[in-house]
């Protein structure tokens, strides 16, 4: 049974900073493509960031410079380190892995990350 649990959301200022994390089970992880999106109330699910099996990155425009998405192969978890949040990072953010050549696509259940003063 394939688990992703998302960990790190809470309440942070607007400035502030926060470190989401997704730790995997049941999936092999290292041919996993991890990803973070968000959806916020009344908007479609986007895609907040992404990193490949070889480690590459991308970003959405709106967090690049601000996010970074980092993994680490031996714990089977995916990071989010969120910097200079602004209110409109607010959202629930998922985490989902893509395993590279098939059609298994997998994602958690949520984090809540609200940003406000």
């Amino acid at each position: 049974q394939v688990q992703l649990v998302e960990s790190g959301g809470g309440l942070v200022q607007p400035g502030g900073s926060l470190r989401l994390s997704c730790a995997t089970s049941g999936v092999i992880f290292s041919i996993c493509t991890m990803g973070w999106y968000r959806q916020a109330p009344g908007k479609q699910r986007e895609l907040v960031a992404r990193i490949t099996t070889g480690g590459r990155t991308n970003y959405a425009d709106s967090v690049k410079g601000r996010f970074t998405i980092s993994r680490d192969n031996a714990k089977n978890t995916v990071y989010l380190q969120m910097n200079s949040l602004k209110p409109e990072d607010t959202a629930v953010y998922y985490c989902n892995a893509a395993v590279v050549g098939s059609d298994a696509d997998y994602w958690g259940q949520g984090t809540q990350v609200t940003v406000s003063s």
